[in-house]
C-alpha cells in the first residue's frame, strides 16, 4: 500500500485554515514525513496519524514553511517517551540548526536521532518494500524533490489449488518468491500454475518548491501520483517566475509531459482564500488533477 495524507497545503504563511507544507506517506513498513512546516504536529494529532510509525523525515529545503515545525515535533517525540530510532534527511546545514537548538535548550533525546545530509541527487533510503530517492528542483535556494518507489510485489498464491496439488503451507513463501515446488514423488509444480502476479509496484513523486521546469518530468516519468506545487493561478505567471514558483497550469503541463496517472497541486498562496480556481485551471490541461486538501488521504 502507498498513500499520501496532506497535513499542510499552503505556502509561506498559514491562512484561511490552511497550514504550511507537510504530508505523510504510508508505506507497507512505516510512515514517512515529507517536510514539516509550522503546526505539523498539531495536524498529526488532528488527523490521528500514528506518531510512533514515523521513522523517516525528509526536508526538501530550508525555507521556514518547510521545516519550522521540525524542532517542535522532535522535542515532542522526546517528551512522549519515544525510544525507537528516527532518521532525518535534509540539506547539510539543517544538522547544525538542530544541534544548536538542542544544545541551547539542554535537550537530551531519549531516542537515537540519525541525520543524513543530502549533498547530491540519488538514493536516500532502500528498504525491503520501497526506496526513496531525491532530485534537484529549481528554486531560490537548494531544494530537492523526493520519489518513493515500491519494490516488485511478491506473487499471490492460489491457496486452494496449491493445497489440492499437495503443496505444504510451509512452501507458500517460496511460491510467493517465484519458485517452482518439487513434491516428494518427484512431481514439479510450476509456480505459474498456482500463483498469479502481484499488484504492480506504485510510484509517488513529491516535486517540492520549483520554478516551472519541463526537464523535471524526466525524474518521475509514468508516476502513479505526482504532487507539484502550484503557488499561483495562471494569470500570475510572471510573479511565479520572479519568486521561483509555478502556476497551476504549469504544474498540469509537467504532469502531462511526465505522463503521470494523477496530479495533486498544493503550496497555495495565502492571497487566495479559495483553492477551487487552482484545481479548475489544472484540469483544463490535465483532467485527472486535484487540489491537495488537508486531512485527505490519496491512494497512489
Amino acid at each position: 500500500m502507498l498513500a499520501v495524507t496532506i497535513l499542510g497545503n499552503n505556502s509561506a504563511i498559514p491562512a484561511h485554515g490552511r497550514h504550511p507544507t507537510a504530508q505523510v506517506i504510508t508505506t507497507q513498513e512505516d510512515l514517512l514525513l515529507f517536510d514539516c512546516g509550522e503546526g505539523t504536529q498539531i495536524q498529526i494529532l488532528q488527523y490521528k496519524i500514528k506518531r510512533s510509525r514515523i521513522n523517516h523525515i525528509f526536508i526538501s529545503h530550508l525555507h521556514g514553511d518547510h521545516y519550522f515545525g521540525l524542532i517542535g515535533l522532535l522535542s515532542s517525540f522526546a517528551l512522549l517517551g519515544r525510544i525507537q530510532p528516527l532518521h532525518v534527511y535534509g540539506p547539510a546545514p539543517l544538522q547544525g540548526l538542530l544541534e544548536t537548538q538542542f544544545r541551547l535548550s539542554d535537550t537530551v533525546l531519549p531516542y537515537q536521532l540519525s541525520f543524513h545530509p543530502i549533498v547530491e541527487d540519488g538514493l536516500l533510503l532502500d528498504t525491503r518494500h520501497y526506496s526513496v530517492s531525491c532530485f534537484s528542483t529549481r528554486h531560490r535556494i537548494e531544494c530537492r524533490g523526493f520519489l518513493v518507489c515500491e519494490k516488485k510485489k511478491r506473487r499471490k498464491v492460489l491457496a486452494e489449488k496449491a493445497s489440492a496439488l499437495g503443496i505444504a503451507h510451509t512452501d507458500f513463501s517460496r511460491l510467493q518468491d517465484g519458485e517452482d515446488i518439487g513434491l516428494p514423488d518427484g512431481t514439479i509444480i510450476l509456480n505459474t500454475d498456482v500463483t498469479t502476479a502481484g499488484d504492480p509496484p506504485k510510484k509517488y513523486a513529491f516535486a517540492a518548491d520549483t520554478l516551472y521546469d519541463p526537464d523535471l518530468a524526466n525524474h518521475f516519468k509514468d508516476a502513479d501520483l505526482l504532487y507539484h506545487e502550484a503557488t499561483y493561478p495562471g494569470a500570475l505567471i510572471e510573479k511565479a517566475a520572479e519568486r521561483y514558483h509555478s502556476t497551476s497550469i504549469q504544474a498540469a503541463e509537467i504532469a502531462l509531459k511526465a505522463q503521470v496517472k494523477q496530479l495533486l497541486i498544493g503550496h497555495f498562496s495565502a492571497k487566495f482564500e479559495s483553492i477551487e480556481l487552482f484545481e479548475e485551471e489544472a484540469k483544463t490541461v490535465f483532467p485527472n488533477a486535484s487540489a491537495a486538501r488537508e486531512g485527505v488521504t490519496y491512494l497512489v
